[in-house]
């Protein structure tokens, strides 16, 4: 006992320690590693219109970005390589952002454009795009404006939009005049959950402003709201980029392993991984200490491959959306855990039809002398079997039960690949981080660690319910109140299978759909 109280204290020194420890400036971009964020910012005038596009990348996009602006492949961006990108890009936007006057779609020429990269999360980099467009537009008279963004539209991001009329006036204008971003520089800590994803509107022009008169109608923009500090989960996603990027020492790297532990088992706390399936799979058909084992092993290995085989691709292709193939991986992982749903319906159903026609506790027992008859074995002459149990003679008994334990390692490995299928955005930036320092072999022990971390909560997760299964059992047994309640606990018993079952396929059809949203 003294030992486990020693452990504990040390373990929660440590993590305090840990969490103590001094941040990076650089922290993770507040809308996640995947998010390429834009804003367009449109300015009419009686002969033109002008269009200032910011475009900020997060860490995962940028890092596939340079791939395509480093030239030379030595790792650094020169100035040359930064306006040849910026030039190509700010061309590549100019096609995709679409704005017509009076049906007549303006064509832009680049004015300015600008590339700049700033260290970020985990020795990974965050980008800004600038670009300055004009094109000759006739506002003079009353027309109407229709803008469209549909730069890099596959991408998950902020997307904002702005008008100002500046000789002419607006009137009915669906957008603000100021950006509540400061132009993508400062997110609204209230609007991170629902970001804006303005891309489309129509303006109205009502021709030149007189003289005193306000020349735009649109809406004010919202004040940016103060950031508040983040949890502890978050905190220590900090520490473990301080430390990734700084001198390895070994104090240094125990640090990051502790780290990754602990950021492994604080993600499988939040929601997912596959905890409610496995409190109903192990409801359904009483779990045991070594399934939950087997369930948080096969998590632990599922999403450590998972990690080390997406953050390769994503290191070498230019072109992939992490945050779609995150979602096919979400999918896929509804439709497994739907899968070992199906199978405990048709398994319940089985048990039930054999249940309808089962022998009970053997049906017959035998007193003195008889013939088996039918029972298909010889006897030579009269013997007494007394009250017994036949054993092995041919009798197959359909009591409740799993159909051997095939189906039922099949569906423990279900629950664990459905839960660590979808990698962590926070694991893969550890990974890409110091694939970028020149640390690979640190970054795939840290995954592994992260995973090891995501194991040990689950796994406790899984002892906890088998344990609570197990009281629960006896102290309806011993309660003397069995015996009142054996018809409610024989009904219970039956349909316990059938609804655990229900729910398993309830919540995989959620977890696909929630991947698709």
């Amino acid at each position: 006992m003294r030992t486990y109280r020693l452990g504990a204290i040390v373990a929660c020194a440590a993590t305090a320690g840990v969490l103590a420890w001094p941040a990076s400036p650089a922290a993770a971009h507040p809308l996640g590693n995947f998010s390429v964020n834009q804003y367009a910012g449109l300015t009419l005038h009686p002969d033109r219109v002008e269009v200032t596009a910011v475009v900020d990348i997060a860490e995962i996009p940028t890092l596939q970005d340079r791939a395509r602006a480093d030239g030379d492949r030595n790792g650094d961006l020169s100035p040359a390589e930064r306006a040849g990108y910026a030039g190509a890009e700010c061309a590549r936007l100019a096609a995709e952002v679409t704005v017509s006057a009076g049906g007549r779609r303006l064509v832009w020429t680049v004015t300015g454009q600008g590339y700049e990269v700033t260290p970020a999360a985990g020795g990974l980099h965050t980008s800004r795009l600038d670009c300055r467009l004009s094109a000759p537009a006739p506002l003079t008279e009353p027309t109407e404006v229709r803008v469209g963004n549909g730069y890099r539209a596959d991408r998950i991001g902020w997307r904002e939009l702005t008008a100002t009329g500046d000789g002419v006036r607006l009137t009915g204008s669906p957008l603000p005049t100021e950006s509540v971003t400061g132009q993508l520089r400062s997110y609204p800590r209230d609007l991170l959950t629902s970001a804006l994803d303005v891309r489309t509107a129509t303006i109205q022009v009502d021709g030149i402003a007189a003289p005193g008169t306000p020349a735009t109608a649109g809406t004010t923009a919202r004040p940016a709201i103060s950031v508040a500090a983040p949890g502890w989960l978050a905190t220590a996603q900090n520490r473990m980029e301080t430390v990734l990027g700084g001198p390895l020492t070994p104090l240094v790297v125990g640090l990051a392993f502790l780290l990754a532990l602990l950021l492994g088992a604080g993600h499988a706390v939040l929601p997912g991984h596959g905890k409610t399936v496995m409190a109903a799979y192990f409801a359904g058909r009483r779990g045991r200490v070594r399934d939950a084992v087997a369930v948080g092993a096969t998590v632990t290995l599922t999403h450590t491959g998972g990690v080390l085989l997406l953050g390769l691709v994503l290191s070498t292709s230019t072109a992939l959306a992490g945050e779609r193939v995150l979602s096919a991986l979400g999918v896929a992982s509804g439709l497994i855990v739907v899968t070992v749903g199906a199978g405990m319906l048709v398994a319940a159903r089985r048990a039930r039809s054999a249940g309808a026609h089962s022998h009970g506790p053997h049906g017959h027992h035998h007193h003195g002398p008889h013939d088996h008859g039918p029972h298909g074995h010889h006897h030579h002459g009269p013997h007494d079997h007394g009250p017994h149990d036949h054993g092995p003679h041919g009798h197959h008994h359909h009591d409740p039960h799993d159909h051997g334990p095939h189906r039922g390692r099949l569906g423990l490995a279900g629950i664990g690949l459905a839960g660590g299928l979808v990698p962590s955005p926070s694991a893969l930036v550890v990974l890409l981080g110091a694939i970028g320092l020149g640390r690979a072999g640190l970054g795939v022990a840290l995954v592994v660690a992260y995973g090891v971390g995501m194991a040990g909560t689950l796994t406790a997760v899984g002892l906890l319910l088998v344990v609570a299964q197990h009281r629960l059992t006896r102290l309806i047994a011993g309660s003397g109140r069995a015996a009142r309640f054996s018809l409610l606990g024989k009904k219970l018993a039956a349909s316990t299978p059938t609804a655990t079952a229900a729910l398993v396929v309830i919540v995989g059809l959620g977890i696909g759909v929630r991947a698709l949203a």
